[in-house]
């Protein structure tokens, strides 16, 4: 018979102590998953040899990923290297603990850069649609980019929906009216 360790801290109790210090479990899973992920970029980093500081956080009910290097090869055109990158540490976080992450990967700031162009770009549909009583179509944008500019047109007291399939869903920016209205005058949306 094998003695067992008594004082070796289990899942659970690790999980009691990490609630009793003001984080719920949730709290405590996206920490898990960012570090995850950050180990997994880590090792891929190394294996490129690039370099690059790794800093993970919780935000938003999300695990973020943050690497800060000067190197747009990491980004690629439209941020494209940047997204699988990010498809590849959710991957690999599911691979660990066998449920799909939601984290966020920005590396070299580009997805802030981004966000406060799209931000502008929303500001401007929106006084369009005011001047104009009529909708605009946005460019084709990812999942992203698309909620950026969903939650400006929002804040801006206007209606955006998206249309279109992947890789050409975009943002339809449109005048505030009755939802019922907006399908008989404009049946695409």
């Amino acid at each position: 018979m094998s003695e067992e360790n008594n004082d070796q801290p289990t899942a659970a109790d690790e999980d009691t102590v990490e609630v009793a210090e003001g984080r719920s479990k949730k709290e405590v899973a996206l920490e898990n998953e960012g570090e995850i992920a950050a180990d997994y970029l880590e090792e891929l980093l190394d294996i490129a040899d690039l370099d690059g500081d790794i800093d993970t956080f919780v935000e938003g009910g999300r695990a973020h990923i943050s690497i800060l290097n000067g190197s747009e090869v990491l980004v690629g055109r439209d941020g494209e290297v940047l997204e699988a990158l990010q498809e590849l540490a959710r991957l690999a976080v599911m691979t660990e603990t066998g449920h799909r992450s939601r984290l966020m990967l920005d590396i070299a700031g580009h997805r802030e850069t981004r966000r406060t162009a799209l931000q502008e770009l929303a500001a401007d549909a929106v006084n369009d649609v005011k001047e104009t009583g009529e909708p605009v179509r946005l460019a084709p944008m990812n999942p992203f980019e698309r909620k950026i500019v969903h939650d400006a047109v929002a804040a801006a007291g206007l209606i955006s929906e998206s249309e279109g399939e992947e890789p050409q869903r975009r943002v339809v920016v449109l005048p505030r009216r009755d939802r019922r209205v907006r399908r008989a005058v404009w049946p695409g949306l």
